[in-house]
């Protein structure tokens, strides 16, 4: 049997840098295959790099970070490890103008924007996650992953698995999609999206992206902002067409609930840093009351 590739890299960071912040946008709920943290403080990370599959350990201790990497891509998930730690992450023309803002800024100095340059592995999630709750939606990710993703290599944590191939997702059955609790819709969708995969990744800037994925069907606003976002590492896509964000954003800035319309009003004056903002509120900022019991999670598997 083939010897799984290790590579490794060390580095002194400039300024603040919290790991698990920076990278909690890429963890789809507690049970992610893709995503583990360890108790020494860890992050491990899985990914379908242009060179195969990979899973990365990266550790910051004090201004020092570590990553450790396994498998045919480990050289190429290194190397663009500080990007998606959020090294690229350009904060100039980011003034608070709101002391909640501003008080949350300072409070979570540490988060980053990074990118990892793999459109598809932020695709899939943010379709599964297409108006249905968030349990739903993470349910249907792990369980897919479970069942097509291939196991992580070197010595990950039990269980992890990598983002399956394109041609995997174009082949899934119907039955598995059901199996995972995504209907027709959402898995169309997705297929879909796998037959341009080469053509997402080869795409340039932000914009670029934007305008391929919202040619496809199923993708709307929302979704293309939820993928330039971890991918692209694009601080000014918010996350438009999500009613608990612009509820939270209004009664963050303005004490009251608000529409889509309304968010972008208030966020005007942070343009090029709205999804930041946004980042920094859900974290820092104040949320509405509660109106009525949530709305609970469905179970396509027994329709």
């Amino acid at each position: 049997m083939r010897e799984t590739v290790v590579r490794e890299r060390q580095w002194r960071w400039e300024g603040p840098l919290d790991l698990e912040l920076t990278l909690h946008p890429h963890r789809r709920g507690s049970g992610d295959p893709a995503w583990r943290r360890t108790p020494d403080g860890a992050i491990w990370r899985t990914s379908r790099t242009p060179d195969g599959p990979a899973t990365l350990r990266v550790l910051s201790r004090r201004g020092h970070v570590a990553g450790t990497a396994w498998g045919p891509g480990a050289g190429w998930l290194l190397e663009t490890l500080p990007a998606m730690l959020g090294v690229d992450d350009d904060v100039s023309g980011f003034v608070p103008e709101h002391a909640v803002v501003r008080d949350a800024a300072r409070r979570y100095e540490g988060l980053r924007v990074g990118r990892t340059f793999r459109v598809l592995e932020a695709l899939v999630p943010a379709v599964l996650e297409q108006k249905v709750v968030t349990g739903e939606a993470w349910r249907a990710w792990r369980w897919l992953l479970l069942r097509h993703g291939e196991p992580a290599p070197g010595p990950a944590p039990e269980g992890m698995k990598v983002f399956p191939e394109p041609e995997a997702w174009r082949s899934i059955p119907s039955w598995d999609w059901h199996r995972a609790g995504a209907e027709a819709v959402r898995a169309r969708t997705i297929v879909n999206a796998a037959w341009h995969a080469a053509k997402l990744e080869a795409a340039g800037d932000s914009a670029e992206v934007d305008r391929l994925l919202r040619a496809l069907p199923g993708i709307g606003v929302w979704t293309s902002a939820e993928v330039r976002q971890r991918s692209h590492g694009d601080a000014d896509a918010l996350s438009v067409g999500d009613c608990h964000l612009s509820s939270l954003v209004g009664w963050s800035l303005a004490g009251q609930k608000t529409d889509d319309a309304g968010m972008l009003r208030l966020l005007a004056p942070y343009r090029g840093h709205r999804h930041r903002v946004s980042r920094l509120l859900k974290l820092g900022g104040e949320q509405p009351p509660a109106r009525g019991p949530r709305t609970p999670a469905r179970d396509y598997r027994s329709f």
